[in-house]
């Protein structure tokens, strides 16, 4: 466009008429238009920087909220992604405050949902530690109830409870047993897992059998590794209650695959599963009878009954009668420290016991004998070399069994076993053949051998494997498990 149209549209625009002044409708048609491009340059940079501002704001926020830590110091946030939040969003309709127990013998139990109110616990990528807490605690409560138990929370809506409440609440109720319920972190996004945490210094407590049930059950209903079971615990909650106390961290909310299961409401209920049968395990749990065959051995049979001392577990020995008489003094002390006393045999000689039905009870009465003149106890309960049906007595063992039973004697099996016997075998492979013999048996009896060194060396690992189970010493009115 040349100059003079340009010109001519200006004049139009500005709405000129004969007799007005062209330079100045013209310089002040310049200023309103560089004023509004100055209003319009100052309107788009103030969105712009507001837009900013409320951006940093939402990024900082996560990062700058309260954060409380229990097993590492740092949690940071990263990684964000979408996730649904209706299963972990608290239900404002539940009341302020728990009922008091009824005065009954049915068992208390303190559900602690860890943090609450203005103390999310730990936060990553918008899931807060205190919400998942309390859908789990929430789950627990209603599961316990549903078998019989008393529940009582330390909070059951989003709000801040002190620790000393808590523990002050647990303690005033009497209530049988405390369970904290926590998630975890790690500045190495990649650990996962399970811990479970108590206080070890008042064996009193059984606050270690809690633990390793809860850890144990949890583990098994989830599938989620159990990283540790720890007796160090430094928290007011395990270490201030009066009633046998654990706090079980469910997982890491650092780990990106562990964070997006916790704040499912399906893998919140496996968890739940796993505590609440961990607690039934603890007030009803399943019944072991631990026996002991060919002692005692001086060594060996000592370190065993050091191992059954320091866990306060009673079992059964069945004893060999030429070892008695080498040993009488250790004969007496299983004896004096409430173990149970069976007859093996006197001679452990399959050849010479298994000839006939008359060669067994010559054997056996020859080692019943002794073993009254060390110890005092007449004993009703035997077990056959070898097992009641064996390679040796085929031909001759419904005979044997028929005449013991006439005169009053009762012979026990097993359904479980070390496999101890055997030759050269790892102290590992006894571990997991005894864990893995006694899967699913509500009632077991469990055979090992005290004089066998590897026993003793991995019984206390052994026994850790088994919480859910009461250790019983057999007598005679035990049901015998027989082949």
């Amino acid at each position: 466009m040349c100059r003079t149209n340009r010109f001519q549209k200006r004049k139009e625009h500005l709405g000129m008429y004969e007799g007005q002044s062209f330079s100045r409708k013209y310089t002040d048609y310049c200023e309103q238009r560089k004023r509004r491009r100055s209003r319009t340059r100052r309107l788009v940079f103030g969105v712009f920087l507001a837009v900013c501002v409320a951006a940093l704001a939402l990024v900082l926020s996560d990062r700058l909220l309260p954060i409380e830590v229990w097993a590492t110091p740092e949690k940071d946030s990263k990684d964000i992604q979408e996730i649904d939040f209706g299963a972990i969003q608290p239900e404002e309709s539940e009341p302020e405050e728990e009922p008091e127990p009824e005065q009954n013998n049915t068992p208390v139990i303190f559900i602690d949902a860890g943090h609450g109110g203005n103390d999310g616990g730990c936060v990553e990528d918008g899931i807060i530690e205190k919400e998942i807490n309390l859908a789990i605690a929430r789950l627990v409560r209603d599961k316990l109830k549903e078998l019989g138990y008393q529940v009582v929370m330390s909070r059951s809506v989003d709000r801040y409870v002190a620790k000393e409440d808590r523990v002050r609440k647990a303690n005033e109720i009497q209530a049988d047993i405390y369970v904290s319920i926590h998630q975890n972190s790690s500045d190495e996004r990649s650990v996962n897992g399970m811990e479970v945490w108590y206080d070890g210094t008042d064996a009193q407590r059984d606050s270690r059998r809690l633990a390793l049930l809860v850890s144990q059950q949890t583990a098994g209903s989830t599938g989620a590794a159990e990283r540790m079971v720890r007796g160090d615990a430094d928290f007011h909650v395990t270490g201030s209650t009066q009633m046998p106390a654990c706090l079980i961290e469910t997982g890491f909310l650092t780990n990106r695959e562990e964070r997006t299961k916790l704040a499912a409401a399906e893998y919140q209920e496996k968890i739940a599963t796993g505590i609440v049968q961990g607690i039934e395990y603890y007030f009803h749990p399943k019944t072991m009878y631990l026996t002991f065959d060919d002692g005692p051995s001086e060594e060996n049979t000592e370190r065993v009954l050091d191992i059954l001392k320091k866990r306060n577990i009673q079992a059964t020995f069945f004893l060999v009668g030429e070892n008695v008489e080498r040993h009488p003094e250790i004969v007496r002390r299983i004896v004096r420290e409430g173990h149970s006393i069976g007859i093996h045999c006197y001679k452990h000689d399959y050849k010479t016991l298994y000839q006939s039905t008359e060669k067994y009870v010559e054997d056996f009465e020859h080692a019943r004998r002794v073993v009254y003149e060390v110890c005092g106890v007449e004993a009703q309960m035997f077990r056959f070399p070898g097992g009641s049906i064996n390679n040796y007595n085929r031909q001759v063992y419904t005979d044997i069994i028929k005449e013991m039973t006439a005169r009053g004697y009762i012979y026990y099996d097993w359904n479980a076993s070390l496999e101890d016997a055997a030759v050269s075998v790892e102290p590992q492979m006894l571990l997991e053949n005894g864990v893995e013999t006694t899967k699913g048996r509500e009632k077991v009896i469990l055979l090992a051998h005290d004089v066998v060194y590897d026993t003793g060396t991995i019984l206390e690992d052994l026994l850790d494997r088994f919480p859910e189970y009461e250790m019983r010493p057999l007598s005679e009115e035990v049901e015998p498990i027989q082949f």
